[in-house]
């Protein structure tokens, strides 16, 4: 018998990966991403109504500590009374979510006590609270004339959950379509999306109900070549993070994410020590 294939149509089915997608094909990801993005407008809102008010140039230490940790709270309490993911087989402390906060938690803790030294000396960067005395900061580095209030840990920890989760999100569409035809983008993409959030928190930081507790000797200058120097943060932090549990069948140990953490935080000083260099 002699099978004919003259008239058989071949359907060519494009690869799912040229097509892109935002989210995470790992579930347990997924849902991490989908609950940051969910949590963005909540602290922001709260911050909001925090700048708008005046709180921070008025409320003392326990206050106005109190009310940032309010507004962190939900990052762990949410997810940890709300979300089981026994059927993947994930206790809490191997879930996406936990593990990316505690990524980011030693990220922005490194970023807050070390890095905030060369924002004030390098940069001209100013954080006036006379009223807070609750503070924490590098003994050695810097020069010591301005300290950073301890308000400062827990927001600049959900500000990075926001950050990193949208990039990873939007390093992700661009990986996994057309977009990056060449190799040579990626860290081109990284610097661009780095820079984007460090010139739009700059700018918005830096003016409007906040200008007496927060703001830049110079802010032309450092919106052109500040927002470069921070944003040697994220041109660290955006593409390691996007490697965490980003497979489908991933599940880093938590020692890992520590470790990768840590190395990210190094690598972070070695880099503004560098830039140091150029800027001065």
């Amino acid at each position: 018998m002699r099978l004919s294939v003259e008239h058989v149509t071949v359907t060519t089915v494009t690869p799912w990966r040229s097509r892109g997608y935002w989210l995470s094909r790992n579930p347990s990801k997924r849902w991490g991403e989908i609950f940051f993005l969910a949590y963005t407008p909540f602290w922001i809102a709260c911050m909001g109504v925090l700048m708008r008010t005046g709180a921070g140039g008025r409320w003392g230490d326990l206050p106005l500590n109190a009310a940032v940790l309010a507004i962190f709270a939900p990052l762990l309490l949410v997810p940890a009374l709300a979300h089981d993911e026994t059927f993947l087989g994930r206790p809490w402390w191997r879930t996406y979510w936990f593990k990316f906060n505690v990524w980011i938690g030693i990220y922005a803790f490194i970023g807050s006590y070390f890095g905030s030294e060369y924002f004030f000396d390098v940069l001209g960067m100013i954080y006036n609270y006379p009223q807070l005395h609750w503070r924490l900061d590098s003994v050695l580095l810097g020069t010591g004339e301005q300290t950073v209030p301890l308000i400062m840990y827990a927001s600049a920890h959900f500000y990075f959950v926001t950050y990193h989760t949208i990039a990873v999100i939007v390093l992700r569409r661009a990986r996994t379509s057309r977009w990056l035809s060449s190799p040579l983008l990626w860290p081109l993409l990284v610097f661009a999306v780095a820079y984007g959030f460090a010139w739009t928190e700059t700018y918005a930081m830096a003016g409007g109900s906040i200008t007496e507790q927060f703001g830049y000797r110079d802010l032309p200058t450092m919106l052109r070549w500040g927002s470069v120097f921070y944003a040697c943060y994220f041109v660290i932090s955006f593409p390691m993070i996007y490697r965490l549990d980003e497979q489908p069948g991933e599940d880093w140990p938590l020692g890992r994410v520590s470790i990768d953490a840590l190395a990210a935080g190094m690598l972070l000083m070695f880099l503004l020590d560098t830039v140091t260099r150029l800027v001065r």
